[in-house]
Formats: structure tokens, C-alpha cells, sequence
């Protein structure tokens, strides 16, 4: 039975000391992305969750960035520093690598180094980038860069470990979809990560959280801050309707769960997968689970988009123009439509294809399509987490 949340102890403002118990890699040699498979243990927490929610993690940064930071300084790591609405002091070292982040340098420092800047190469340059004229050049010089680029490019401006911390914002929690059903999985949580690294301006970056799972918790050792986020976001309380999800890439996370939750509850809906990635061979997130999940009947269909395997690119919402005409039956039987991942692209796509299949297949102008989604997504038969 799951705990109400109020029984819980932990929460945003009071995470849990998680233990993450695996990590493993999903994508295989040969791909061109990093994504894993992480567990997080719940056990002793009064955390509960629901097929849906997404779980917060509180990362650090990279030790090597905090001490390049406090050397650019001429900091021990020791120096205290008052953080906004803190009460207390604490050593600039803890405050730099978990309670801020090193990334996002705004126009205010550019400023405030201009004004501590000695050399006169660098206060000419600092104040061409602070030029009326150039704002678009001081958007992408900023784009490029982190704090400790400045600290490097502009050594002459001396600042205090209190003037750095003044310009820097808090260091945030990352949410993850959770990739599990509590039916299954009462006492942990699986995650689906994709790892961001990538270079700009002469430097390796990394995506903070994603890194700090990857590569800075010790599997079983090291306590790691979560919290649950509950969601609007979940399958049908009725098991007996259909389900449509959409899900390419790391999107594919609350579609494990809710499979997992329809079939460990009896559900007598059926289910329909669309996934996408790259390549087959490298890049199909829990395949085998999938293709069991088909063999057993409990996926009624599996479609998948692998967009670099053919000449031409290939899409998740090529694969529902494919099959317009059974997503339209599906839908008018009442199922539910389902889409999670990127917001920038593949979810407007996704978006766009569903109102044209609507509009072709219902014989519908734009207009009644448009109203036909709307009344979908109010009866809470269209729903979306993208990010």
C-alpha cells in the first residue's frame, strides 16, 4: 500500500539521502549519445510515487570546475560567504559546489569586471562588449562561456569570493521522469538519463546532474538528495481505455511505468508505443522489454522511428501519418493520447501530425480539428510532459 504524502518526512525542502543502487548503460558501443539507466532506492523514506510523476535530484558540480574557480580567485576554499536569505555564513568551497551554479554569466558581470579590470586590454575589450551596439555580440561571447572562462580571459579583475557568489544564481534540482511503476517497484525509483557533454569556447562542458549521476555518485555509497514531483501526468484511472504514447529518446521513461502499472493492475487497455532514436542497433531504449511486452500481447503496437538507419530521416510522428487511419479509430473509441520529450521540436511535430490526422481522417476542416484536440486535451485525453 503506498504511503500518503503527508506521512513523509522528505520533500523539496527536506530531500531524501537516496542511495542510488544502479547504473547502467542503455545505449550501446557505437552510439552517439550517452544514456543510462539509473535506480534510486526509496527504502525507509515514507516516499511514494505514481506512474507519471518525475523525480528531483539535488547534483553538485564538478570538483575540478570548484577548484579552478577558487584558484582563479586566490581563494582556499575556506573564506566565507553569505548566500541569499542564509542566516549563517559558509565556506565558499561548499557554496560553489553544491548550492550554485557555475554556468549562465549574465551582462552584470561583464560589468562588474570592467570596473575591477587593471589591464588596459582587458577594460578595452570589456567595454566593447558592453557597447549599446553590442548586445547580439555580448549574447553569443556569454553563450560561450561560464564564469570560470571570465575569470580566466579577464585575470586582472580581482574579485572577493563574496563578489563572485553576489552573481551567481542558485544551484537548482533537475526533474526526471520516472521510468518505473510503484505496482513493480515500491521502494525504488528508475530514471532514464541522458548525459550531456559537449564543448564550447576551447572547454569540456557537461550537463550538471546528468554527469553528477553518471559520474560522481558511487553506486550503493554515495547519499544523493531527491524528492518526489507529483504530476498531473499519468495514465488513465480507467484501465479498461486505450493508450497512445509518444515517446522518442529519454521520452520513453513514463512509458516503461505506465506499461509496467497497466499491466501489473489487470488493465484491459490496450496500449500502442511510438519510439524513436538514431540507430536500432545502438540507440533502442529498453528493446528487449519492449519486444517481450509484444510477444506477451500486452503492447498492442509497437512503432518504431530510427532516424539515421535509412537515407531518409525518419520521424515518431512519420510513423503516426503511417498509420492514420487506426490512431483515428483508436481515438475515436476513446483512447487516450500520450507525448513526452522535447518541446522544441519533436512535441510540435507530434502536435502538428495528430490535428492533420484529425482534420484528414475525420473530415474535419482546420478549425473543428483544432476544437477536436482542445476537447481532447480538457477531457484530460491529450496530455504532455515536455521539456
Amino acid at each position: 500500500m503506498s504511503v500518503p504524502a503527508a506521512d513523509s518526512a522528505f520533500s523539496k525542502d527536506r530531500p531524501f539521502p537516496s542511495l542510488i543502487t544502479e547504473n547502467r548503460l542503455l545505449s550501446r558501443p557505437g552510439s552517439a549519445k550517452e544514456t543510462r539507466h539509473i535506480i534510486a532506492n526509496l527504502a525507509g523514506s515514507g516516499l511514494h510515487y505514481k506512474a507519471g510523476d518525475s523525480l528531483g535530484v539535488f547534483p553538485t558540480n564538478r570538483p575540478q570546475e570548484v577548484s579552478e574557480l577558487l584558484q582563479r580567485l586566490g581563494a582556499t576554499g575556506d573564506e566565507p560567504v553569505m548566500l541569499p536569505k542564509a542566516t549563517a555564513p559558509i565556506a565558499v568551497r561548499e557554496a560553489l559546489t553544491s548550492r550554485l551554479a557555475l554556468s549562465g554569466p549574465t551582462r552584470k558581470i561583464v560589468e562588474t569586471l570592467s570596473t575591477k579590470a587593471a589591464d588596459a586590454g582587458e577594460k578595452a575589450k570589456l567595454a566593447g562588449l558592453l557597447a549599446p551596439e553590442s548586445k547580439e555580440v555580448l549574447t553569443a561571447f556569454l553563450d560561450e562561456r561560464e564564469f570560470v572562462d571570465l575569470l580566466a580571459e579577464f585575470p586582472s579583475a580581482r574579485l572577493t569570493p563574496q563578489e563572485l557568489v553576489d552573481h551567481l544564481r542558485r544551484l537548482m534540482p533537475r526533474l526526471y521522469s520516472i521510468a518505473s511503476s510503484p505496482k513493480v517497484y515500491p521502494a525504488e525509483i528508475h530514471l532514464t538519463v541522458a548525459v550531456v557533454r559537449y564543448a564550447t569556447n576551447g572547454r569540456d562542458r557537461v550537463g550538471v546532474c546528468s554527469t553528477f549521476l553518471a559520474d560522481r555518485v558511487q553506486v550503493g555509497t554515495t547519499p544523493t538528495p531527491v524528492f518526489v514531483s507529483h504530476s498531473h501526468f499519468g495514465p488513465p484511472e480507467d484501465g479498461a481505455k486505450d493508450c497512445i504514447m509518444v515517446g522518442p529518446g529519454t521520452g520513453i521513461a513514463p512509458f516503461r511505468a505506465f506499461v509496467q502499472d497497466r499491466v501489473a493492475g489487470g488493465a484491459k487497455g490496450r496500449n500502442w508505443v511510438f519510439f524513436g532514436d538514431q540507430h536500432r542497433a545502438t540507440d533502442f531504449l529498453y528493446g528487449e522489454e519492449w519486444e517481450q511486452y509484444v510477444a506477451q500481447g500486452q503492447v498492442a503496437r509497437l512503432d518504431t522511428a530510427f532516424s539515421r538507419d535509412q537515407h531518409l530521416k525518419i520521424y515518431v510522428q512519420d510513423r503516426m501519418r503511417e498509420n492514420a487511419a487506426e490512431l483515428w479509430a483508436w481515438l475515436k473509441a476513446g483512447a487516450y493520447f500520450y507525448v513526452c520529450g522535447d518541446a522544441k521540436r519533436m512535441a510540435k511535430d507530434v502536435d502538428t501530425a495528430l490535428h492533420d490526422i484529425v482534420m484528414q481522417q475525420g473530415g474535419m476542416t482546420p478549425e473543428q480539428a483544432a476544437d477536436y484536440v482542445k476537447q481532447l486535451k480538457k477531457e484530460k485525453r491529450y496530455q504532455r510532459d515536455v521539456y
